[in-house]
C-alpha cells in the first residue's frame, strides 16, 4: 500500500493530472477531448502538467488536414534545454554528476549539424570539445595525447546529443490529420519507435502520447478506428467547470521579458477566457479521495480538492532561434494562440526545446514505479471479475450499441481497475472502481446505431418499427448507454 504522503499528493491532483498518472502507471496512452475552441489552452495546460507535476519533457504537435509524415515525425523531437553562461565569479569546475543528471533527466539534446538532415533546425557552431585532464580543472586541447583515451566518451556524448522523442507528446486535432499520419502514430505507440529519413527514433522509458480532440462531448471524440481502440482511456475536460489551473497561474504572473507592453497586457487580461476550476471526483472525475473506501461510488459524490500544492512556478520552454513568429509568453490567450498557429507554413516541422523545471516534481519516477507494482499486486475477487464480465456482456447486447466493445477494451478495463486501487489506498479492486473504469474505457469506443439507419438495430429483425426505434435512439450518447448498463447490472455485495 502506498504511504500517506504519496496518497495526499495524489488526492491533490486534478483530473488531467490523474489521467496522465494512470497512463504512466500502466504505460498506456489516452485521448482527451474538450470544446473545439479550448484545444490550444488544453495543450498548454497539459504541457505545464508534464513539466511541473512529472518533470517530463513535452512536445506539442499541431495536426491539420495537410500534415505530412515528415512534419509529424519532426514535431515529436525536442532539443536540450539551453544552458546559462557561467558566471565569472563561479570558479568551480563542471561536475560530472550534473552532466549525467541532465542526460538522464532530459532524454534529448541539441542535434549536431549534418548534411542531408530532414530536421529544419539551426546548425550549432563548430566548437572544439574541451575535456578535463587527470589534474582537476586543467583543460586540454583536442590534439593532446591525453584525449585519445576519451575519444570513445566523446563519440558516446555525440550520439546522446541527437534530438529524441519527448516524454509526453500532445497531438492537437489528431482527428483532422490524414489517415497515413494517424497510422504512423499507431505504429509509434505499438513499437515505441518511429522511422525518419535519416535514422530511427526510439521512445523514452517514460513515454505518454495524448491525443487532443475538439468535440461536442466526450463520446463524439474519435480518431482512426484502430488507433482509437489502442487508447487506454478517454477523458472529457470541461473548460467552464474544470478550468486550467496551471495556465491560469502562468497568466496571472503576466508576460515576461517585455513581450507585451501595458496596453497589450490589459487587452490580453480583459479577453482571457481562462478560468480556474476545482477538480470534481467521483463519477465525473477519476474518483480519487473517497471517504468510504468500501462503499461503491455514487453519481452524487463530488469531492473538491485543492490544487494549490501542484501549482509551482517553473521555467518555460524556449522557442527556436529561427522561428519567424512574434515572441509571446507561455500562457497566452486564444487569439494569440491562433495567430501563432498560422504564422508558420508548417507548424509541425519544428523541434521544440525541452523544459527545465526549477522545483521538484509532485510525482517522481519512483512513485510511478511503486504505483505500477502495487497495481499488479492488487487482488481481484471472483465476484468482481464476474461483475466486469457482466458489464461487458450487457454493453455488447445493448440495443443502441453497434460495436466498440473489443477484446482490447476488456483488457484495459481490468488493468484500469487495478491501477485505480492503489490511488485509493487499497490493495484490492472494488465494484465501484470497475464502474469508474468502465466510464473511462468505453467513452471513446462505443459505436452507436445511427438514427439515420434504424434498421441496423437488432430488434428490427424481429418486427420492431424502424420509426419507433429511431425515436428511441434520438439523443442517446455513449455516456447514456454506460450509465444505463451500470444501472442494470447487479453490483456484488
Amino acid at each position: 500500500m502506498a504511504d500517506e504522503q504519496l496518497l495526499d499528493r495524489i488526492q491533490g491532483l486534478s483530473d488531467l493530472e490523474l489521467a496522465a498518472l494512470l497512463c504512466l502507471v500502466a504505460r498506456e496512452h489516452c485521448l482527451i477531448s474538450t470544446e473545439p475552441d479550448s484545444v490550444d489552452e488544453l495543450a498548454e495546460e497539459l504541457r505545464l502538467v508534464a513539466s511541473k507535476t512529472f518533470n517530463l519533457s513535452s512536445a506539442i504537435v499541431s495536426c491539420h488536414a495537410h500534415t505530412t509524415l515528415d512534419e509529424f515525425a519532426t514535431a515529436l523531437l525536442v532539443n536540450p534545454p539551453s544552458r546559462a553562461p557561467s558566471s565569472p565569479a563561479d570558479t568551480r569546475s563542471a561536475s560530472p554528476y550534473h552532466l549525467r543528471h541532465d542526460q538522464t533527466q532530459f532524454t534529448t539534446a541539441r542535434a549536431s549539424s549534418s548534411v542531408g538532415s530532414s530536421f529544419p533546425f539551426p546548425r550549432a557552431p563548430r566548437t572544439a570539445p574541451v575535456s578535463l585532464s587527470p589534474r582537476i580543472g586543467e583543460a586540454i586541447s583536442p590534439s593532446s595525447p591525453a584525449l585519445g583515451a576519451g575519444s570513445g566518451n566523446s563519440q558516446a556524448s555525440q550520439a546522446a546529443q541527437q534530438p529524441r522523442i519527448a516524454n509526453v507528446v500532445l497531438a492537437k486535432d489528431l482527428n483532422k490529420a490524414p489517415r497515413a499520419v494517424q497510422i504512423q502514430a499507431l505504429e509509434l505507440l505499438r513499437t515505441r519507435r518511429i522511422f525518419t529519413r535519416t535514422n530511427v527514433q526510439a521512445a523514452p522509458k517514460q513515454f505518454l502520447f495524448i491525443a487532443l480532440v475538439g468535440a461536442g462531448s466526450g463520446g463524439e471524440a474519435r480518431v482512426t478506428p484502430h488507433l482509437n481502440d489502442f487508447f487506454y482511456l478517454a477523458h472529457w475536460h470541461d473548460p467552464e467547470e474544470d478550468g486550467f489551473p496551471y495556465l491560469d497561474e502562468e497568466f496571472r504572473q503576466g508576460p515576461r521579458h517585455g513581450d507585451f507592453d501595458d496596453d497589450d497586457a490589459s487587452t490580453t487580461s480583459n479577453s482571457s477566457v481562462i478560468k480556474r476550476g476545482s477538480s470534481s471526483l467521483g463519477a465525473v472525475g477519476l474518483g480519487v479521495g473517497l471517504a468510504d473506501k468500501r462503499l461503491p461510488l455514487s453519481d452524487n459524490s463530488n469531492i473538491n480538492i485543492n490544487n494549490s500544492s501542484s501549482s509551482s512556478p517553473s521555467s518555460n520552454s524556449n522557442s527556436n532561434s529561427n522561428s519567424n513568429s512574434i515572441p509571446m509568453p507561455t500562457a497566452f490567450p486564444h487569439q494569440y494562440q491562433h495567430q501563432h498557429q498560422y504564422s508558420h507554413r508548417a507548424p509541425t516541422a519544428s523541434i521544440t526545446e525541452a523544459p527545465q523545471p526549477q522545483d521538484p516534481p509532485l510525482i517522481t519516477e519512483s512513485d510511478i514505479s511503486l504505483l505500477a507494482q502495487l497495481s499488479q499486486q492488487a487482488h481481484v475477487d471472483v465476484d468482481v471479475t464476474r461483475y466486469q464480465m457482466n458489464l461487458v456482456c450487457f454493453l455488447r447486447m445493448h440495443r443502441a450499441v453497434a460495436g466498440g466493445v473489443s477484446p482490447a477494451a476488456t483488457k484495459h478495463l481490468e488493468r484500469l481497475s487495478r491501477s485505480l486501487a492503489p490511488l485509493h489506498g487499497l490493495d484490492y479492486v472494488t465494484p465501484s472502481l470497475v464502474a469508474l473504469a468502465a466510464k473511462k474505457v468505453y467513452l471513446h469506443r462505443l459505436q452507436l446505431v445511427p438514427v439515420s439507419a434504424p434498421e441496423r438495430e437488432r430488434s428490427v429483425q424481429w418486427g420492431s418499427d424502424p420509426a419507433a426505434v429511431a425515436a428511441l435512439l434520438e439523443g442517446v450518447g455513449p455516456e447514456d448507454v454506460i450509465e444505463e448498463v451500470l444501472g442494470m447490472v447487479e453490483v456484488p455485495g
